[in-house]
């Protein structure tokens, strides 16, 4: 390993201390069911005449089951990233990797246990945190080889595209979302930025030997990655539209799907990362819901 990442890792974990549980900072008892838990605009239906004549506690009621549709879906890819991350720590070469690569694990159980005391302290429970998940997605997070280029590449599209939300809630939810929700996002996107500068890290030193035509190769694989963590973390399933008392859910998740307004939001969260691929040679393609 290289001695700059070696003192990135060494930065990483300092900046890791003192370890902030969740659980313990945030005030649970302060959850507020009354007030909604995304901006007006990172909800899937937002500019909706559909949407706009809704009562406003249904609107708060949907933003609240689309944000846990979101958490739950980080428990998944979350959950993918702990178990890679385990399995390798037996092969790490440094006592600076290993040291890295465990705070990366306690942060991520902690968002993790995080959303699971949300889901507790609200009652909202969604069926199947582990079923109906994207299965290229899956797959490739559980088996691609640790070290190749196509698992940082993974890692990295994977962390992006939800902070890009979990950011935009910080930025634009202060006055309007409730404040436990707003802390929550806060304290994750201050690890998820340590995980995205490793991940970026370890991908910039796997494209090293990587050629132009690997890379074309490599791009059409990129393409679905993309569209399903999209898919994943910005189009809720029909049963969120189901509990927010709006039937049947498929119709309504079939209006956020052609929602012109959601597919702005969600190309704009996107278009950093989007852009950083293009940067790296990877001629990726604007996703659809």
């Amino acid at each position: 390993m290289a001695h700059a990442e070696i003192s990135l890792l060494e930065q990483l974990s300092t900046n890791s201390l003192p370890y902030i549980d969740p659980l313990l900072k945030l005030d649970w008892s302060a959850l507020d069911m009354n007030r909604p838990w995304l901006p007006e605009d990172a909800v899937s239906l937002s500019g909706l005449a559909e949407f706009v004549s809704l009562p406003e506690a249904s609107r708060i009621r949907l933003s609240q089951l689309e944000f846990v549709a979101f958490v739950d879906a980080g428990i998944w890819l979350e959950g993918i990233f702990i178990e890679r991350l385990a399995r390798n720590l037996r092969h790490t070469l440094s006592a600076q990797e290993l040291g890295y690569y465990l705070h990366e694990i306690r942060e991520e159980s902690g968002h993790s246990l995080m959303f699971l005391k949300l889901m507790e302290t609200s009652g909202i429970h969604l069926p199947g945190t582990w079923r109906n998940r994207p299965l290229l997605t899956d797959f490739l997070g559980r088996h691609t080889p640790l070290g190749s280029s196509l698992f940082w590449l993974a890692v990295t599209i994977g962390e992006e595209i939800p902070d890009r939300l979990n950011r935009h809630i910080r930025t634009y939810g202060g006055k309007v979302v409730d404040g436990v929700i707003h802390q929550m996002c806060t304290l994750h996107i201050i690890d998820e930025a340590r995980h995205i500068a490793h991940a970026r890290a370890a991908l910039e030193a796997g494209l090293r030997n990587t050629s132009r035509f690997k890379r074309l190769l490599l791009t059409p694989v990129l393409n679905l990655l993309i569209a399903q963590f999209t898919r994943t973390f910005y189009l809720p399933p029909s049963h969120v539209y189901e509990m927010a008392g709006l039937t049947p859910g498929k119709q309504w998740r079939e209006m956020a799907r052609r929602n012109p307004v959601r597919k702005q939001f969600v190309l704009r969260s996107l278009n950093p990362t989007l852009h950083m691929l293009r940067e790296l040679g990877f001629p990726v393609r604007d996703p659809d819901l």
